[in-house]
């Protein structure tokens, strides 16, 4: 399939499901407000999900005003519990610049080097969640046999070092392993979702999520038949566009607004 096939496609299928649009801000405070609604919401449908771990795992947004600057999910807080009023505000070196809790050093470091590395990247979401730290350990992407996998299909990462990165030389090599991809797979660790948008990000990892586990249902049931190059590109232009991440981000959306409101709590 050719790149503007790709792109028509993509069009096709934003605009069939396009029931809603992004909200436009008059002002960068309406635009922080709501983007760190949605990040406390999303961090409320990862624990709903499963993926609340201890003191692991870590979402964080860029500020739309001071771009050196993100806002992150402190540790020490369960993914069920997050309110707005309990994100804080960092900068790459993860010292604190809004809010008083302190955040994961290593998933800074990582998710900071993230956001140096790739302008368009405004969120990156990375849990330890079962099947995405499972499927980690083979070193290889998901492959498109199904049409949800093979929205992923040229679009993973394969990490394997550093392991650990402890300086922010081994975080940057980390980040240029990650490229542009929306996914990178951690070797041994996990995966890692990147957006435009948090909505975006969260919606790719979660979605990811299930992809590796549906590799790892058919790998276990037996053969599997993977689909073509150019079938498995069409389906990931058609639903692996930014806006289409964001549009199905907001079915999640609709659901945890209703049914726990109180992570709008500012204060």
């Amino acid at each position: 399939m050719s790149e503007t096939n790709m792109k028509d496609a993509a069009q096709q299928a934003t605009t069939a499901f396009a029931t809603q649009t992004p909200p436009q801000f008059d002002s960068v405070e309406e635009q922080r407000a709501h983007s760190l609604e949605r990040l406390a919401g999303a961090c409320r449908i990862f624990g709903r999900a499963g993926f609340s771990e201890g003191l692991l795992g870590h979402l964080t947004l860029r500020d739309p005003e001071n771009p050196d600057l993100f806002w992150a999910n402190p540790v020490g807080i369960s993914f069920n519990q997050i309110r707005v009023a309990d994100l804080v505000q960092v900068d790459h070196e993860g010292n604190l610049v809004v809010g008083n809790r302190p955040v994961n050093p290593v998933g800074v470091a990582l998710h900071s080097a993230i956001h140096r590395a790739c302008p368009e990247v405004n969120a990156v979401c990375h849990a330890h969640s079962i099947y995405g730290s499972t499927w980690s350990a083979f070193g290889r992407p998901v492959d498109p046999i199904t049409q949800d996998t093979a929205v992923f299909h040229g679009h993973q990462a394969i990490v394997r070092d550093p392991k650990l990165a402890t300086s922010r030389v081994e975080a940057d090599q980390f980040a240029a392993a990650v490229g542009h991809n929306k996914i990178a797979i951690h070797v041994g660790h996990g995966i890692f979702s990147t957006g435009a948008s948090v909505d975006e990000a969260a919606w790719w990892f979660i979605s990811m999520e299930k992809a590796c586990r549906v590799q790892l249902l058919a790998a276990a049931a037996g053969e599997y038949e993977v689909w073509p190059d150019d079938a498995a590109a069409a389906i990931g232009a058609a639903l692996g566009s930014p806006m289409f991440g964001w549009l199905s981000f907001q079915t999640l959306w609709d659901e945890i607004i209703k049914e726990c409101p109180e992570f709008l709590i500012k204060s």
